[in-house]
């Protein structure tokens, strides 16, 4: 028997029990955790690849003339697949377990990761070996952000604090390069396959946590979904003075986000409000509908650029310091790995600062990202022309060449994923959110998956060349904002 609405007069909130919202903070901490975890480990997974790419150049098929482009095609091969599988992989989201379906693929990331390193205990020298296993990986590593950000939704709804909360969680990127970059670098000296085992067990490890202790949905425990309990517009709220009370639905206080009651107000004429969470405002969102909510294209097509220039230094910046050197001499492979996380340590600080500048000018997403990427070309300019003077200015432009390249990508991929999965053209579907994420990320990782590729074959005829090709990418980037950022200016988002 369903369920019905319980009207009651509005009073002044009651404070919830204090058990409560200890239970809601600790699972929303817990959420955090594990989904940072997870994804950390999912990157540190990546970056082996950039570690060894000076290595593998003497290493057949990969040396001669040649071996440049066939780098840069290992990258296309896994970043092209991965783009593709994101679309699909955010429809599956929707539709399935996120803790099992997240699990599977932190798994599956594992095995494959290890896999490529069997190339060097196996002395495999057949370009479609390493074809082959980088097309696998695109695949299982598709799994992993649309569920993440799908898990952090679930519990933070549209909180206020959205920006500082995804800028804060979204340093598991850049930390997943951190921890990666030096697992890989520490046992490069003992062989390249070590650099690959020992982030692929990594990602294994970390996924029996996640599958043991993630709680996926608030429901699953008995807590509302927060998405339903806040998006109801003003208009929804007050009607002939009659008040709904959403917690009285279940017959209980629930808890607001971040430890805050939430009372809403619902009004409805003809009394035949359906508020079932299982009912078909939660059903997924379509592919073609999701494309069409407002802001989700301008901003997919912003990633499309921003990430382009991320990944390029995410696979070819330890291979830029090796061969570039510092102070007129070459680095160890291993002393270039580990420098390389200069720029991640950037990029942490900059998602976080990205984050907290939107949330303080409410929310004005596209405007703050502009800011980033435009501060990111002189950066980056500065940094190719005076990166190798010293170590110690290397360190410098390195750090504030992450900060600005990083903050616009971290914030669209985490705040502004979320803002268009749960904003009212979706009507409180929280189930839509796993979709749009995969969209804008799966946009982004396109022109992650050119960035590489064109950098394989420009490198080989001067550096120059790819910081233009950078500079450019970041302009077009802008271009892609200027209108929702006018419209942020004139308060008609």
């Amino acid at each position: 028997m369903e369920d019905k609405p319980v009207f009651r007069d509005s009073g002044p909130p009651q404070d919830p029990p204090p058990e409560r919202r200890r239970s809601l903070l600790y699972h929303q901490f817990s959420a955090l955790l594990l989904t940072f975890l997870s994804y950390a480990a999912f990157h540190a997974s990546r970056k082996p690849p950039s570690i060894v790419k000076s290595v593998l150049s003497s290493h057949p098929p990969f040396d001669g003339p040649r071996g440049p482009h066939r780098l840069g095609e290992l990258d296309l091969a896994f970043l092209s697949v991965y783009s593709v599988s994101m679309f699909f992989s955010g429809h599956l989201a929707d539709r399935t377990d996120l803790r099992k379906f997240l699990s599977l693929g932190m798994l599956l990331s594992g095995a494959s990761t290890a896999a490529f390193g069997l190339g060097y205990w196996f002395d495999i020298q057949h370009l479609s070996f390493f074809l082959i296993i980088q097309v696998i990986s695109g695949v299982v590593q598709s799994i992993g952000w649309p569920c993440v950000v799908a898990i952090v939704g679930n519990w933070f709804g549209k909180s206020p604090k959205r920006g500082a909360i995804m800028g804060i969680w979204n340093s598991h990127t850049s930390a997943g390069n951190i921890i990666g970059s030096i697992l890989a670098s520490s046992v490069l000296e003992f062989g390249w396959g070590y650099s690959f085992l020992l982030p692929g067990l990594l990602i294994t490890i970390t996924s029996l946590f996640v599958f043991t202790f993630l709680v996926a949905d608030p429901k699953e425990i008995g807590f509302h979904t927060p998405v339903l309990e806040f998006e109801m517009s003003d208009e929804e709220r007050t009607v002939e003075g009659q008040n709904l009370n959403l917690n009285q639905v279940s017959g209980e206080e629930e808890v607001g986000l971040l430890g805050e009651e939430q009372n809403s107000n619902v009004s409805n004429p003809d009394l035949d409000l359906d508020l079932n969470l299982d009912s078909g405002r939660n059903e997924a969102i379509g592919f073609l509908d999701a494309w069409k909510l407002p802001g989700v294209a301008p901003f997919a097509c912003c990633l499309f650029f921003s990430k382009l220039v991320a990944y390029t230094f995410l696979y070819w910046l330890p291979f830029y310091i090796r061969h570039n050197g510092v102070k007129g001499q070459k680095l160890s492979h291993k002393a270039a790995g580990i420098l390389s996380t200069i720029f991640d340590i950037g990029g942490v600080f900059g998602g976080i600062s990205a984050g907290l500048l939107s949330d303080r000018l409410g929310a004005q997403r596209a405007i703050t990202s502009i800011l980033f990427l435009t501060l990111s070309i002189p950066s980056l300019i500065i940094y190719r022309l005076y990166g190798s003077v010293s170590l110690k200015l290397s360190i410098i432009l390195m750090f504030i060449s992450g900060y600005f390249v990083n903050g616009p990508y971290s914030l669209i991929t985490t705040a502004v994923a979320s803002d268009l999965g749960t904003q009212e053209g979706v009507l409180g579907n929280s189930r839509a959110l796993a979709t749009v994420t995969a969209i804008i990320d799966g946009t982004g990782s396109v022109g992650a998956a050119l960035g590489p590729l064109l950098t394989g074959y420009i490198s080989t005829r001067g550096w120059n060349g790819v910081f233009v090709m950078l500079v450019g990418s970041i302009c077009l980037a802008v271009l892609c904002l200027v209108k929702i950022a006018k419209s942020e200016v004139s308060g008609n988002r």
